[in-house]
């Protein structure tokens, strides 16, 4: 009988390997790399109002807001009430290579004025306190 022997160097690489191809949080985008953000507003009535934000000094707003917010990992939450906002992130990372979109779904919480975001895909749940919250309200909405 042969008796294998496993080289560390291999299995060293093997694990680096792994762990640098494993989802990235929401805390590690690159937020220079985004782009734009597409905005769906939902009101009272059922209508749904878009907007695309482009404009390098919003982006540049936005970029400083979502870097702020607090996550949590490996949370499946669920609101009592349908989102005020989804937004759509796009981030380019390669020239050559199409934008990777990210949707937030974002709630903005009337008493401790705060907003809570969400990332379905990542099971992420985040908070944006008090006037980061205010100032991000005021960009998604438009006003």
């Amino acid at each position: 009988m042969r008796k294998v022997i496993i080289n560390p160097l291999i299995i060293t690489v093997f694990l680096i390997t792994l762990i640098g191809c494993s989802n990235q949080s929401p805390k590690s985008f690159d937020w220079d790399q985004l782009t734009r953000v597409d905005v769906q507003v939902f009101t009272d009535a059922n209508n749904d109002n878009e907007t695309i934000i482009a404009e390098e000094e919003k982006i540049k707003i936005l970029r400083e807001l979502f870097a702020r917010v607090e996550w949590e990992q490996n949370v499946k939450a669920q609101m009592a009430r349908k989102e005020d906002v989804i937004a759509t992130l796009f981030f380019r990372y390669d020239e050559n290579m199409p934008e990777r979109l990210y949707e937030y779904y974002v709630w903005f919480n009337g008493g401790n004025e705060s907003a809570t975001i969400i990332d379905r895909e990542k099971n992420a749940l985040g908070t944006l306190h008090k006037q980061d919250s205010q100032t991000l309200k005021a960009l998604l909405l438009n006003k």
